[in-house]
């Protein structure tokens, strides 16, 4: 079983010190230290465990330490940046752990760029070495790139021509949308194996400066501190330390203090039940600096990102999630009025990006997400982003049955991976007016009629019909292909505009889930599987 909690003093694979305004995270990894057995992950490659070990590093960074405007991404050994994924462990490993591995580690660099545009926290990836495939993919996360000018180093995305793959966590996005390279020059660039360095990689956009050896770390803090001083991160505040998560992992499923979760492994489904604040949480900023990671939208949040990540990677074939609120819908719009209230404050605002992110999670997984809203039900405000992110949503018609009710929270701090709010992207074309009309109804409770009329819910069986047209729904979809829902999933879930985020996972399902079962790639005389051994790979040469 893979677990995502991890602490500092854990750390197999990177070194992470603070000096004032700058942190400093170095690449080291332990090549005997891999996340399952059977390869080494030489050349500061990457597996899971790296990349767990970064996201909780990047996760301590935002919260411990409000002090740090600029994080200095760099690798501990000499002339090696990163080489990327290892290619050992991709050769080895099923379909489904390639693709959720891609993903994951997609998450922790869209996370990069995330905070560099929401939290006041820049990036700046000081390239000492060679930075391949997936190391450069690292780079181009960043702000900002230096490259030492050795004559040796270079950036390179070497998959086509070497593994008959991919970059896998947007690199091709990134070259062209966020570093604007032309597409020609992008080309060259994809196909020459060796990669490009010096002042050409200047030259083209792929690094912003250059330096050689005598002076590469006066380049790197010279530009780390100009980053640092951009930021409105508070100097003088103190950080709040992210507490192991009180977890339960048993038969039934997982269970934490907000979240439980329940497997049903012959119904393939899966109730994740999220349990609303108590009326008396804290909702001032004095309170909610003293509780820190107790506070339940940062604890919440915590336990839901947990319990998402376990799924993907351990419970695959747990094709439904059904998420059900549980508690007083009242305390939740407490606490939203709370987060909007305190919005400017350092800590509120960490929070309110990890609970995006986190929801953010959900689109993007290959699963099918029904939301239930039934007697006892909290969906309102934070909690009803829950069920706008549904693939489908049922609530009880009865008398005196639930209720929802949006909150200011539903119109913008939670944009989704397109930017849209789930309320833009649920209404499609017609999404202005729908929007303010529901925005006049902030706090309104809306039972199941009046929430059916809004368009805010799917379906609404009334007490007679519940049970069994809910039962039929769960058992209908667990019937269907995963393949075609994972496909039909991710095409709807994202309509209207496009960005690098969801060009990045879109391309992720359509290429990386056709070309990670393609025999060129994989094989037996696969290039990926043949890698290092001598022994030239051998293709179809048929285009599809």
């Amino acid at each position: 079983m893979i677990t995502f909690d991890r602490e500092p003093n854990s750390y197999q694979h990177w070194r992470l010190t603070f000096d004032g305004p700058v942190a400093t995270l170095l690449l080291d990894v332990n090549e005997d230290s891999g996340i399952e057995p059977g390869y080494k992950l030489k050349l500061n490659s990457y597996d899971l465990g790296v990349d767990i070990e970064l996201r909780d590093a990047l996760e301590r960074i935002r919260f411990e330490h409000p002090e740090v405007g600029a994080v200095v991404i760099g690798s501990a050994k000499e002339r090696m940046f990163c080489a990327g994924a290892n290619i050992y462990m991709l050769g080895k490993s099923s379909h489904a752990w390639k693709v959720n591995f891609c993903k994951f580690t997609n998450e922790t660099r869209n996370s990069i760029e995330d905070s560099s545009e929401t939290s006041g926290l820049k990036f700046l990836a000081a390239v000492n070495g060679t930075a391949a495939g997936g190391g450069y993919e690292l780079a181009l996360a960043a702000d900002e790139i230096v490259l030492v000018d050795d004559r040796s180093s270079t950036v390179s995305f070497p998959e086509v021509p070497l593994l008959a793959v991919l970059p896998g966590t947007g690199g091709l996005t990134r070259l062209v949308d966020k570093r604007k390279i032309r597409r020609d020059l992008a080309d060259v660039f994809c196909t020459t194996a060796e990669g490009i360095g010096g002042a050409k990689a200047k030259t083209w956009g792929l690094v912003d400066e250059v330096a050689p050896p005598r002076t590469f770390a006066d380049k790197v803090n010279e530009r780390a501190q100009a980053l640092a001083a951009q930021t409105d991160r508070p100097k003088d505040a103190q950080g709040i330390a992210l507490t192991p998560l009180e977890r339960v992992i048993d038969e039934q499923g997982v269970h934490y203090r907000y979240v439980d979760v329940a497997i049903d492994d012959g119904a393939r489904t899966i109730t994740i039940t999220v349990n609303a604040p108590a009326v008396d949480e804290a909702d001032e900023l004095d309170a909610i600096v003293a509780k820190g990671a107790q506070w339940w939208p940062l604890a919440m949040a915590r336990e839901l990102d947990d319990a998402i990540l376990h799924l993907r990677t351990n419970v695959r074939e747990g094709g439904i999630w059904v998420f059900k609120t549980r508690g007083d819908s009242d305390a939740v719009l407490r606490i939203d009025a709370a987060l909007e209230r305190h919005a400017n404050h350092w800590l509120v605002r960490e929070v309110t990006n990890l609970i995006r992110r986190t929801f953010a999670r959900l689109e993007v997984s290959s699963r099918s997400i029904y939301a239930v809203i039934d007697e006892g039900s909290a969906f309102a405000g934070t909690l009803f982003e829950l069920a706008l992110a549904a693939d489908r949503s049922y609530m009880l018609a009865a008398e005196n049955g639930p209720s929802i009710v949006l909150s200011s929270m539903n119109f913008g701090p939670y944009r989704m991976p397109n930017r849209m709010t789930r309320l833009e992207t649920r209404f499609g074309g017609d999404a202005a007016e729908q929007v303010e009309a529901l925005r006049a109804r902030v706090g309104e409770r809306l039972d199941a009629e009046a929430a059916l009329d809004a368009g805010l819910i799917t379906f609404a069986p009334d007490d007679l019909d519940w049970d069994d047209e809910l039962r039929l729904a769960i058992e209908e979809r667990s019937s269907l292909s995963p393949d075609a829902l994972t496909g039909m999933e991710a095409s709807l879930r994202f309509g209207g505009r496009e960005t690098t985020a969801t060009k990045i996972f879109g391309r992720l399902s359509a290429w990386q889930n056709w070309i990670f079962i393609r025999p060129n790639a994989v094989g037996d005389e696969g290039a990926l599987k043949l890698f290092g051994s001598g022994t030239k790979p051998r293709f179809s040469w048929e285009r599809v």
